[in-house]
């Protein structure tokens, strides 16, 4: 019954408009964005991205565009959004202002923390060019998604996300409309350090390049947006050609959670890449689909984060370096995705039981001192705190992270930042509310609204890096990255699991030190997809020795190697595993940076 009624849907929706007129906008294609942020980080779990205002408790400027309507005349308004958090009405309150009038209905505050469309009344269209604009009521992240104008009697949106996209897509008129960006030696998708290191590396030995970022800047964790900082060492590799590119990228130590996002060095970034005449760079654009032929990539597709616009990348190689093994998963690559057990992998570290707990996700935050007395305003829907357990910071460090298990780290990429954001208005509030002496002139000065994870899918290789490996420091003939940071697993807080029940948003670890060991290369591609390369966090390790390997330094190498073996693929027209089997001693060479290495094509 529910095929023939999703059947129904999809051929109404194939059939003319006759006699009824639709304007759709995307939020986040509204020309003047104001105060309001773009968030993509849950497209593959709404379809799109949307727009959020991220004030940090002060209303942020009005996002307004101009919208063209087909004729004039009395429309049906909805609006795509949810109460984020409904506790029990949120806080994320905005009005829709279409023509310089406010629509009745106020949004973002209807208990639901569901996305779906909303009823927002009858409208009057007396212009072919009308003004919108969003206006936000409070400054806490109230969302919107898409605008809908329609005269269709009796019409409601769809809400179910495959008749969502459809409808989206036809709307937008996003079929059949897909520009080439062309054919390319090494698609690369994923602009964070491993990324770029792995555009940067296959670039400078002589092949084209697309590099993939799904948001305005590179770096990924290590960006302003994050704004973590970078970790493990470049300077005790065995083969000292290696992290030379990372440390282009390297704007020294400004710690986590800076409040000066100059520190990270976002535009020396960009710049490094647009010198390099190989790297075509792509950035805002969000990679959601992939082509294949049998065990290979063919083209990626990927989607403008604000224009909706979509661009078909060819190439004849793939990197995956999105993190969450994006792309992997795309292309049907096999990888895990959280513990192995004991009885599984032998490590001592290793689970009881397999299951899903992963590392969290970190958004950080930074408070700076001003010159007069500031407020806060009453957050009874954040996460409460009290005398006798509160976080007397007033800078947050790695340590303010949710996830463990449960929350998945894709699918709830959401609700981790906004549990997150619950944890640190709450902690905020009561500082000022009961510290005034140390937190008066405090004022919130940045909050991160792009998460920073740490661990998601794990793409599998023809090598699985383990603790073994790790601790017994084994040399493989293909050891190439030399990796130097800690076995590092994160764990809530026992003192806030204690408050904060299966809602933990605070970590402990405990260092295991190790002494420098190296990545053999074959944890580097996939052992499925004949022509994926990987580097970063989702490379092939199991859970435990995934701590040790996860730091950006690390990654970076990583890609910087990826970007050598490509050349050596591209160069006797071999897969990322002909390298291995057949040309290792070439491709050492270069990695040792041997004289006798330095021809290209």
């Amino acid at each position: 019954m529910k095929s023939i009624s999703q059947l129904l849907f999809f051929l109404l929706l194939s059939l003319p408009l006759v006699a009824q007129d639709q304007v759709f906008v995307e939020t986040e294609s509204f020309q003047n964005k104001g105060g309001w942020v773009i968030d993509q980080q849950s497209f593959v779990v709404i379809g799109s991205s949307y727009m959020m205002a991220h004030g940090m408790g002060r209303p942020v400027k009005d996002a307004t565009t101009t919208v063209s309507f087909p004729k004039k005349g009395k429309y049906q308004l909805w609006i795509r959004t949810k109460d984020w958090a409904p506790f029990p009405k949120g806080p994320g309150k905005f009005q829709v202002i279409v023509d310089n009038q406010p629509v009745k209905m106020v949004f973002g505050e209807s208990g639901s923390d569901e996305w779906k469309w909303y009823n927002g009344g009858e409208v009057d269209i007396k212009s072919d060019q009308v003004n919108l604009a969003l206006h936000d009521l409070t400054g806490f992240n109230g969302r919107c998604d898409a605008i809908l104008f329609t005269n269709a009697p009796k019409f409601t949106p769809p809400n179910k996300l495959d008749e969502l996209n459809a409808f989206r897509n036809k709307l937008l008129n996003l079929t059949g409309t897909t520009a080439n960006a062309g054919q390319f030696d090494l698609v690369v998708v994923g602009g964070g350090i491993a990324g770029t290191c792995a555009a940067l590396s296959a670039a400078r030995m002589g092949l084209k390049v697309a590099l993939i970022q799904d948001r305005p800047l590179l770096g990924g964790n290590n960006s302003s947006e994050v704004r973590v900082h970078l970790r493990g060492e470049t300077d005790q590799n065995h083969y000292p050609k290696l992290g030379r590119i990372v440390r282009e990228m390297d704007n020294g130590d400004p710690g986590n959670g800076n409040p000066n996002g100059n520190e990270y060095g976002d535009a020396r970034k960009i710049a490094i890449v647009k010198a390099e005449r190989n790297i075509k760079l792509f950035l805002n654009t969000h990679v959601y689909k992939a082509e294949k032929d049998k065990d290979k990539v063919t083209a990626v597709v990927g989607r403008d984060i604000a224009t909706n616009k979509e661009t078909r990348f060819e190439g004849t190689y793939f990197a995956d370096c999105t993190g969450d093994g994006t792309l992997g998963d795309l292309i049907g690559a096999d990888y895990r995705f959280g513990r192995e057990s004991k009885a599984e992998t032998g490590e001592s570290l290793a689970a009881e039981k397999s299951d899903n707990f992963t590392l969290g996700t970190s958004n950080l935050w930074a408070s700076l001192e001003r010159d007069t007395v500031s407020s806060f305003p009453d957050v009874p829907w954040a996460l409460p705190f009290s005398d006798e357990y509160h976080i007397d910071e007033a800078r947050s460090d790695w340590q303010w992270e949710t996830g463990f298990g449960n929350y998945n780290t894709i699918t709830d990429a959401e609700k981790i930042r906004d549990h997150n954001l619950r944890a640190i208005y709450g902690n905020w509030s009561y500082l000022k509310k009961n510290k005034s002496e140390k937190y008066a002139k405090r004022e919130l000065a940045w909050v991160a609204y792009i998460g920073g994870k740490r661990e998601s899918r794990r793409l599998l290789g023809d090598h699985i890096l383990t603790q073994m490996d790790i601790q017994e420091g084994k040399q493989y003939p293909d050891g190439t990255v030399t990796a130097t940071w800690t076995i590092d697993l994160h764990f809530p807080d026992p003192k806030n699991s204690k408050y904060f029940e299966g809602q933990e948003f605070f970590a402990g670890t405990k260092h295991i030190k190790v002494a420098p060991y190296t990545i053999p290369y074959r944890c580097l591609y996939s052992k499925n997809i004949s022509n994926l390369f990987m580097a970063g966090r989702n490379i092939s390790t199991t859970h435990v020795a995934f701590g040790s390997t996860r730091v950006m330094r690390t990654c970076g190498m990583m890609g910087e190697v990826v970007g050598f073996a490509a050349y050596m693929a591209k160069k006797y027209n071999t897969t990322p595993r002909g390298v291995y089997q057949e040309h290792l001693p070439e491709f050492m060479a270069i990695i040792k940076d041997e004289p006798t290495a330095s021809s290209k094509p």
